[in-house]
């Protein structure tokens, strides 16, 4: 109901949130980060419905490689399903990744692709590149996922969840810190990725207090503002996730059926270009 009458005015504002449609403008933006004082950064390419598995992992390669050339403190994000979960383009990519001494990254999508996902990574294990995986605090699995994926030494991004649990409603801020709580004390880097200032300084200061590495993980192109004070007062690392390409629109749209803010800051946003 959204989509058609809004389109036009929603692709104008995509470009507040989205970095580009090419590698080339998330690249000048992480170097813009960088300039302002913000050095991280993760890149993704956010692939449409009808890109073919080759094409996406193409697509991850020339992010991975672009990120070594421009000796940016960045990693990749990927999207397993994206990739039909093929354990050689997976294999192509953290071979890559450890050549160039960053960080392959998989991303939380639906909780029917977890467990895939988690094969896929542990068959990755053997490249010795670095990995990491997304946990949602929205599924009941997630407390164990995350000890599954301290013991086999990932970063882990803790999120809140688009996806909800298929099977029992879970609170998804309760959850968050259920999962930080299920990683504090371990050695795996943790990314509080959040922009509700009050849910962040609570999952840093928990993993703070037990020694554990965190970071703060914004996504591009949202109000960020006092989640980063919290980040400036509690004095941790902060990340800017950078999507690229044309697949920003139906994330947004259905983000925006879930959360009516976000469909008001595009507008605006829109207004504003």
């Amino acid at each position: 109901m959204i989509a058609s009458p809004w389109m036009p005015l929603l692709r104008k504002a995509a470009r507040s949130y989205v970095a580009g449609p090419e590698l080339r403008d998330a690249l000048r933006l992480a170097q813009e980060f960088a300039a302002r004082g913000v050095p991280a950064s993760t890149l993704c390419f956010w692939d449409a419905q009808d890109d073919i598995p080759r094409h996406v992992a193409d697509m991850y390669l020339a992010t991975v490689r672009a990120i070594q050339g421009a000796r940016l403190d960045s990693y990749v994000s990927v999207k397993a399903p994206s990739l039909a979960f093929d354990a050689g383009l997976v294999a192509e990519i953290a071979e890559a990744a450890r050549a160039a001494g960053t960080c392959v990254h998989f991303d939380s999508l639906g909780a029917e692709t977890a467990d895939a996902t988690f094969g896929l990574i542990e068959r990755a294990r053997v490249h010795q590149a670095q990995l990491g995986c997304t946990i949602p605090g929205r599924w009941r699995r997630s407390p164990r996922d995350a000890q599954t994926a301290a013991q086999m030494g990932l970063r882990v991004r803790v999120v809140k969840g688009q996806w909800p649990d298929p099977g029992a409603a879970v609170d998804p801020r309760a959850g968050f810190l259920g999962v930080v709580d299920a990683l504090a004390g371990g050695a795996t880097p943790v990314a509080v990725a959040t922009h509700e200032p009050v849910l962040a300084a609570a999952a840093i200061q928990k993993l703070q207090s037990a020694g554990t590495p965190c970071e703060l993980e914004l996504l591009y192109g949202l109000p960020s503002r006092a989640v980063l004070k919290v980040a400036r007062e509690l004095a941790v690392k902060v990340r800017y996730y950078l999507p690229y390409g044309h697949a920003w629109l139906p994330y947004a749209l259905g983000q925006a059926r879930r959360d009516p803010r976000i469909l008001w800051w595009v507008l605006r946003d829109a207004a504003r270009n």
